[in-house]
């Protein structure tokens, strides 16, 4: 329709106000139509930018007069294009599931098995893969044969089954959003920092879109792709994916919770005095004293190396051993406010490598 108004149109206020976010986009810029406010020059409005948060927005074309002029000279209407919006994702659903994660990762205590599902989903990513989703990363395939029967992903198949009741209970969100959501659930949970996470991608179901064997980390020697070294296998891993010497650094930090398994993995003990008695399932061993808690605990113990009851890896003693990634490792040790910074930011980045966007991510 066409309005001449000083003011927001009434019908545009009624959409607000019923719940519904109504978006003009001016200048290819998306704006919500209520935080409408006069700019500095009196001939038109202006709009600040904003963060989309909403579902499906919709808004025909408006005709504003213009603000009160000191003159009265004849001035032509300014048009206003709108458009569609289509956010990613249903944001109540989001919300909703975000919440039941939460509730079952503090009563399971599951915190690792669903940080490792969110991490080998989005880790097979390939910078040089091609279009989606040939490159692989966050899209919910790991769920898919023969992706979960990599031997990589070997105990994964609990952590699905874990999270699949949430997934019913919420269809609108996708396998690649809930996998991504309940690895950032659980490091805020157990005291880690906020991640500033955002959803919307799409999941692909034919299992011969799956990642090939081969592209997460191994442990130890011997590495398939023939590095001579724990860190040559790390920067061929994560130089794959388009990670820098700090982001290997930061992420290896995630270690600083769970336990490895020697019938998943093949490393680590039977068992220790810190998980003889759970929580959960009781073995294995664990990285750190208090495995359940996010903190700097892991680069203290590596460094150190003084406790044979706590696991340290290979690719765990590179981060202080090469001579690129010790400055990092050093000032995490340091510096927990420092590792919780770098751990979002990789984290983040991490979690979006490969995605696929269904409409503009949102963020909860």
């Amino acid at each position: 329709g066409r309005f001449r108004p000083r003011f927001v149109p009434p019908r545009i206020c009624s959409a607000v106000n019923s719940g519904s976010t109504v978006w003009i986009i001016k200048s290819s810029t998306v704006q919500p139509a209520w935080f409408l406010h006069r700019p500095q020059s009196r001939n038109t409005y202006s709009l600040p930018r904003p963060r989309i948060e909403g579902t499906t927005m919709q808004l025909s074309q408006t005709r504003c007069k213009p603000a009160r002029c000191a003159s009265r000279r004849a001035d032509p209407l300014r048009r206003t294009r709108t458009m569609v919006v289509r956010a990613a994702a249903n944001v109540e659903q989001l919300r909703s599931a975000k919440v039941a994660l939460e509730t079952l990762i503090k009563s399971s205590s599951c915190h690792p098995i669903v940080i490792r599902l969110g991490f080998h989903d989005s880790g097979t990513y390939n910078k040089e893969g091609g279009s989606w989703p040939k490159a692989g990363g966050a899209t919910g395939s790991i769920r898919l044969k023969p992706e979960i029967g990599h031997g990589s992903n070997r105990g994964l198949e609990a952590a699905i089954v874990l999270v699949e009741a949430i997934k019913e209970a919420h269809p609108d969100v996708s396998y690649a959003d809930l996998y991504q959501m309940a690895s950032a659930v659980a490091v805020e949970v157990a005291g880690g920092p906020k991640l500033a996470m955002r959803y919307g991608r799409r999941d692909v179901n034919d299992p011969e879109d799956c990642s090939r064997e081969g592209y997460l980390p191994t442990a130890g020697q011997p590495f398939p792709e023939g590095s001579s070294s724990a860190a040559q296998h790390l920067r061929y891993i994560f130089g794959r994916m388009g990670l820098n010497d700090q982001e290997i650094v930061a992420l290896s930090g995630a270690h600083t919770m769970g336990r490895a398994r020697p019938d998943r993995s093949g490393w680590g003990k039977e068992s220790t005095k810190y998980t003889k008695d759970g929580p959960g399932n009781p073995g294995g061993q664990s990285w750190t004293a208090d495995w359940l808690t996010f903190n700097n605990a892991y680069f203290k113990e590596v460094a150190v190396q003084d406790d044979d009851d706590l696991l340290v890896l290979p690719t765990d003693a590179a981060v202080f051993e090469d001579a690129g990634f010790r400055p990092f490792a050093e000032k995490y040790v340091a510096d927990e406010a420092a590792f919780f910074a770098d751990y979002a930011e990789a984290h983040v980045k991490l979690s979006e490598l490969g995605a696929e966007w269904d409409g503009e991510p949102v963020s909860i």
